[in-house]
């Protein structure tokens, strides 16, 4: 029997040798802002990507989740502590960096599809707002994400609304709002 130690071990190797990779770099690098950029290749077919497919930027793996259909296209850079994940699409000429979390079905592919802020809030915590195929305009912070209206509905309840954190959201709200163009649903 294999202890829990053993099998991470053999996990980590599997990975290593690619069993669970869904992309790889290609070895093309490019300077952006002090980072250095790596294009990424698809090495097998999921989600509307094709094996072969090359891909859009990334300055390290932990930008890309080896899991879900999430992907990086086009001339799309990702960078920092980012993360693309779930079904989330980044594409175009979109810059993804800092603590942004573009997840669920987000699709970035340009300022109008993305804002970032923080630290605000009691947990001193990111906001991320991401255009969304499913609800029109997604908006992650902490362990929530959902809809505009079920953020405000959790902001009220539990910050009074003459604190500063009230205030910090519903600045933010406003702002994102501004300038975060509402995706159709899709059916």
């Amino acid at each position: 029997m294999l202890t829990s130690q053993a099998l991470v071990i053999m996990y980590a190797h599997r990975q290593r040798k690619g069993e669970h990779m869904k992309y790889e770099f290609t070895g093309e690098t490019k300077a952006h802002f002090g980072a250095t950029l790596k294009r990424i290749r698809a090495v097998k077919t999921f989600g509307v990507v094709a094996a072969g497919e090359i891909g859009g930027w990334i300055q390290d793996e932990k930008n890309l989740s080896r899991s879900g259909n999430a992907w990086v296209s086009g001339k799309a850079q990702v960078s920092g502590d980012a993360l693309v994940s779930g079904d989330a699409q980044v594409y175009s000429n979109a810059l993804v960096s800092g603590n942004a979390l573009v997840s669920g079905n987000a699709l970035v592919s340009g300022n109008e599809d993305f804002f970032l802020v923080g630290p605000i809030g009691s947990r001193k915590a990111f906001l991320t707002v991401t255009a969304d195929e499913k609800i029109g305009v997604r908006y992650t912070t902490g362990c929530f994400s959902g809809s505009r209206a079920q953020l405000q509905a959790a902001v009220k309840k539990t910050h009074k609304p003459s604190t500063l954190y009230y205030k910090q959201y519903a600045a933010a709200l406003a702002m994102a709002k501004v300038c975060v163009k509402t995706r159709k649903a899709t059916k």
